[in-house]
């Protein structure tokens, strides 16, 4: 599969080609000096099965409304972030530099360690697990699978709903897992991998 060119993160942990939107709600990685291994794939969309607008980079960096729509009321006064975000037309922002610890996993774990913000690095697609992605969000995401993993020694990429099952599901079904796979990509699943259709 062929990605287009890959986004190169610079010595502060940024990616130059990505828009900035810088998000409070990060911290320190526990381990000093410990680089990231991990990446987590998760879904989003604010309000709930509607894409677009500024909903989502609200709430990453605290400026969520809740008073814009029923299902914001819910959020009120939660503190989360991620390091990424790939919108439906493959645009990408970052939130938070990849050599800190951006709030995105929750109460997680992955192979018997506990707490995955403190290794990982979050990447949000816009969509919903019963959505498929587009192709544009898979080239853009695959340019930056292909940069982190030349910057820092990535163990495994997996879901959301894997390193926190039962308390989430996403990215959903919808996700081709498969298709990283044969990329060469480590993907590391809890579930078998969905195959590709076509």
């Amino acid at each position: 599969m062929t990605f287009p060119p890959p986004f190169s993160v610079d010595s502060g942990g940024w990616v130059s080609r990505a828009w900035h939107c810088p998000s409070p709600n990060f911290d320190f990685r526990s381990r000093s000096g410990s680089p990231p291994i991990l990446v987590v794939i998760h879904s989003i969309s604010l309000p709930p099965g509607q894409f677009g607008g500024r909903a989502v980079e609200d709430l990453f960096t605290n400026r969520l409304d809740p008073s814009a729509h029923p299902s914001f009321e819910s959020l009120r006064d939660l503190r989360v972030s991620t390091h990424f975000l790939i919108r439906r037309e493959g645009t990408l922002t970052q939130f938070v530099s990849t050599d800190a610890r951006a709030w995105h996993a929750g109460v997680s774990q992955w192979a018997g360690r506990q707490g995955c913000n403190d290794f990982s690095i979050g990447i949000e697609l816009e969509g919903t697990d019963h959505t498929p992605f587009t192709e544009a969000q898979y080239g853009t995401l695959g340019a930056l699978l292909e940069g982190l993993c030349a910057r820092y020694p990535i163990r495994a990429i997996t879901g959301h709903c894997d390193v926190a099952p039962g308390r989430k599901t996403d990215p959903g079904p919808c996700f081709d897992w498969a298709r990283w796979e044969a990329s060469g990509y480590p993907v590391q699943l809890l579930r078998p991998k969905k195959a590709r259709s076509g």
